[in-house]
């Protein structure tokens, strides 16, 4: 037992230490409260991470009251991960599931009954009947005429100037921040902006873009949103199907890009990643997790990629490539990135700004004063209590740019502000306090009340 002259510290914890708080919740078989957003998983099984290092804390000091100094969230993750614990992300389960923190295998065979495995599927494609002749004929003339994109008439807008005072006047953030994330991007070659869901992530990027460009150059800037279902041969190479039912090796977004930006070394060409962590990062990556590196650009450290044909020229980055990418740190469905591709990035954090900012910016569009300061107050006021929980914390405040279109007209005002309260912001905190119904409609109350 620790000596009780000294605190004992969530540093002091061993692996241990949590593997016997882990075999005391299974003898005892007592349900912990579910986690909101990550789980510990261990011998295929899952458990909220912060219940768990909470007792292994309690355990080790010997005091059965001490409460845990540390939040739920990243600070207890990375306690785990230290100590070679594995975090995932909670994995979807069936409604009415008992299942919600227990048996990995369990729920992957439940989920089975509703989605059929996937050796059923296999199955399924080997007896599918042999289509005709006619039949084949027919499909190829549909897909011909129905495979390629619609040719839609469409032209780049025409680049216009824009300064550094254009991004002062419609960007939240202070003179020494801006510098801090041009000077950050300058440096790195890749940047990550983080915060919680709308707070400008990507509007900031793409203006990060305009600033080093000195224009809204279309042509040089190259958006992509990743998703669970974007892959390596989507974003470098690979092969992909064609109009005749066959398949063809085709180069992806950012060697299209990169061939684009070799062209012009001398101008800057920018990639924004959206929702970078939404897709399995790591996988789509590849060969980029060592091309990002900023002293890893140019020819000399071009290597060649597994889908290219013999013979081809190894690929590169250019040195006049930037990324800028944008992470959610409040989304249920998104993993913790990889350490590796982690190095590789420098890290602007954002937060919501219901302060002058904000004001500024509702006085100069029309709306009323007593409706802005009571806009800002109750928000304020929420997110402090948002912060302030164990299971949610500061990455799942709610962000400004809910409110930064409101109507030209003033008398509309109040009934837009309500709607925005009562359609958008509600459910939201329906879905952070799902286990705590009541909590969630007192906040609500309070959001509404008078409008």
């Amino acid at each position: 037992m620790p000596d009780s002259a000294t605190p004992f510290a969530p540093t002091q914890l061993t692996r241990d230490h949590i593997l016997r708080a882990l075999r005391l919740i299974e003898r005892q078989g007592q349900p912990l409260p579910p986690s909101t957003v990550y789980d510990l998983v261990y011998k295929g099984r899952r458990y909220p991470p912060r219940p768990v290092l909470q007792l292994a804390f309690q355990l080790a000091s010997g005091q059965p009251a001490a409460t845990l100094p540390l939040r739920a969230g990243e600070p207890t993750n990375q306690a785990l991960e230290a100590l070679d614990f594995t975090i995932a992300t909670k994995r979807p389960t069936l409604e009415n599931s008992p299942l919600l923190d227990g048996d990995v295998t369990a729920q992957q065979q439940l989920e089975d009954l509703y989605t059929g495995s996937p050796r059923e599927a296999t199955a399924a494609k080997k007896t599918r009947a042999k289509p005709t002749a006619e039949a084949v004929a027919a499909s190829e003339t549909d897909e011909a005429l129905t495979a390629a994109e619609p040719t839609a008439a469409y032209e780049r807008p025409a680049p216009t100037p824009y300064t550094l005072e254009m991004a002062r006047a419609e960007l939240f953030l202070s003179d020494e921040e801006l510098t801090a994330a041009r000077a950050a991007l300058a440096r790195r070659r890749n940047l990550l902006l983080q915060g919680p869901p709308g707070t400008g992530k990507t509007f900031l990027a793409r203006r990060l873009a305009w600033l080093a460009l000195g224009t809204t150059d279309a042509a040089r800037i190259e958006l992509v949103q990743f998703h669970p279902s974007y892959s390596y041969e989507d974003f470098v190479q690979g092969f992909r199907p064609d109009s005749q039912g066959g398949f063809r090796l085709r180069d992806g977004l950012l060697v299209e890009f990169c061939r684009r930006a070799s062209l012009e070394p001398e101008r800057p060409y920018f990639l924004l990643i959206d929702e970078l962590n939404r897709g399995n990062v790591a996988r789509i990556f590849g060969e980029l997790l060592l091309l990002l590196e900023a002293d890893k650009r140019g020819p000399a450290h071009a290597v060649r990629l597994p889908y290219a044909p013999a013979g081809s020229p190894p690929f590169f980055v250019p040195e006049n490539v930037f990324v800028i990418g944008t992470m959610n740190l409040a989304d249920r469905s998104l993993a913790p990135l990889d350490y590796a591709l982690r190095r590789r990035f420098a890290f602007v954090s954002l937060r919501p700004e219901f302060g002058e900012p904000l004001r500024a910016l509702l006085a100069a569009q029309g709306v009323p004063a007593d409706l802005i300061s009571l806009l800002t107050t109750r928000l304020t006021a929420l997110n402090q209590t948002i912060a302030d929980d164990p299971e949610l914390g500061p990455d799942f405040c709610v962000g400004h740019s809910y409110f930064c279109q409101p109507p030209t007209n003033p008398a509309e005002v109040p009934e837009w502000l309500r709607l925005i309260l009562e359609q958008e912001i509600g459910p939201l905190l329906d879905d952070y306090w799902l286990d705590q119904p009541a909590k969630a409609a007192q906040q609500k109350k309070k959001l509404l009340a008078g409008l």
